[in-house]
């Protein structure tokens, strides 16, 4: 019995030496790994960080790629054009490198409150002097008497303008309009705080009752990229102009927009969609001030941190064209942009036209008093049409490995569908040999 105990306890032993050892071994490679995987010496520069969630970013292969693979890789992937993401400007702010960098020490931005003078009291100053003077620079807004609203992206100042101008003891919730293709968020946002003050109503077209109503006009207008003015003609009617798109790198500016309440956003004007903000000129005290209440009551303001970082870089789109001797050749953001764009259309119209298969809007020459120059517009978004036999455009598209976002979502036609004309180079390179592999097919 001894010696069973004995044998028993020697093989206990060996067992747990074992272990141990297996152990160590495995904290020595898992510790020697982890240096190298965070040494700034590590090759793959933390590459299996990246996911491929999103088709606009590309996973970076440890295995070179010949012509063969990489053509064969590219049209393995599908190439996610359906939401509005203006990583295409990303390259030019690598560009300017330094020239937006912010420094904000820990002890800045403790408080609620930026400027308790101000009725938005939660507007950087320096946020709301970077605005007055980009609008000032190219032309496209009034900003003298207004009051300027910031909003954490125009879906949030939408909704806080939604709640500013409903009237608020009225029998039945107002309605909202916009005109067909409408903005596939817009009833989205109306009606996703099922509020009693208003409703989604649907195409502004359509609508024919003698009762007041909201109008929300987009221009230039999302999905189609043309310019609007306000459809329902009547006294009671209320309106608010979405300009998100009305920058000079998209549209001739062709007047200085003077409506009553006008929006507008970072992400589209210089591409910083991930910043989210966006502002509102407000001619109405009133209307300012109950926006400005439902943003407190909802988030208590908007980020300081985002602010002043925007505030930077609208500041330096300003200096890329005031002081042009700081900048190189072809830095100046707007006409960078705008020949970004007008490459991209050319390339996409010429595609389309080497086919039977797809059509595209055409769109008038219009003088530009920023450019000093006439131009065709060039939207962030093209409004794709299938011909013949193809009726649901989206879902053909997608069978090609291209997502899209279908006209049904804008009250549109299926054989319509929106593209986002601004990823990344690579990804529209991809889309466009893409596009003329199906039209030649």
């Amino acid at each position: 019995m001894e010696f069973k105990i004995m044998i028993l306890g020697h093989f206990l032993m060996i067992s747990l030496a074992l272990n141990v050892g297996l152990l160590y071994r495995d904290y020595c490679n898992g510790k020697k790994k982890s240096q190298e995987f965070f040494s700034s010496e590590n090759k793959f520069n933390n590459a299996s960080l990246v996911t491929n969630s999103n088709a606009n970013y590309v996973v970076e292969s440890t295995v070179p790629e010949t012509k063969e693979t990489s053509s064969s890789k590219a049209v393995d992937e599908t190439i996610d054009l359906d939401h509005g993401d203006p990583t295409m400007y990303e390259r030019y702010w690598q560009k300017m490198g330094d020239k937006t960098a912010v420094l904000i020490p820990g002890w800045r931005f403790i408080s609620y409150f930026s400027d308790v003078k101000n009725l938005c009291w939660f507007l950087e100053p320096e946020f709301a002097d970077a605005i007055i003077r980009l609008h000032e620079l190219v032309g496209n807004a009034v900003t003298e008497n207004r009051y300027i609203v910031v909003g954490t992206g125009s879906t949030q100042l939408l909704q806080a303008v939604l709640y500013a101008v409903s009237p608020p003891n009225a029998t039945e919730p107002i309605t909202v309009v916009s005109a067909a293709p409408f903005y596939s968020s817009y009833p989205l946002i109306t009606d996703f705080l099922k509020s009693g003050l208003y409703k989604w109503g649907g195409d502004a077209r359509k609508f024919k009752k003698d009762k007041p109503c909201i109008e929300l006009v987009t221009s230039p207008n999302n999905p189609d990229g043309f310019s609007r003015i306000a459809v329902v003609n009547q006294d009671r009617g209320i309106l608010i102009h979405d300009l998100a798109y009305y920058w000079p790198q998209y549209t001739p500016i062709s007047y200085t927009a003077d409506h009553d309440i006008m929006l507008f956003t970072v992400s589209k004007s210089t591409g910083h969609a991930g910043t989210r903000l966006g502002w509102a000129l407000v001619k109405d005290q009133e209307i300012a001030k109950k926006m400005t209440e439902f943003i407190v009551l909802s988030s208590i303001g908007v980020s300081k941190e985002s602010q002043i970082r925007a505030a930077k870089i609208l500041q330096v789109v300003s200096d890329s064209h005031k002081y042009t001797g700081d900048f190189n050749e072809g830095e100046a953001f707007f006409e960078h942009s705008h020949k970004l764009m007008a490459r991209r259309w050319k390339q996409l119209r010429e595609t389309v036209k080497n086919g039977k298969i797809f059509t595209l809007p055409e769109f008038p020459l219009g003088h530009c008093s920023f450019t000093n120059r006439s131009f065709a517009s060039q939207p962030a978004f093209a409004w794709f049409k299938c011909e013949g036999e193809i009726d649901d455009c989206e879902s053909f598209l997608r069978h090609h490995k291209i997502l899209t976002r279908g006209g049904k979502h804008f009250g549109d036609d299926e054989k319509l569908v929106r593209i986002n004309v601004l990823p990344r180079d690579k990804i529209f390179d991809q889309f466009i040999k893409r596009l003329s592999s199906i039209s030649s097919s």
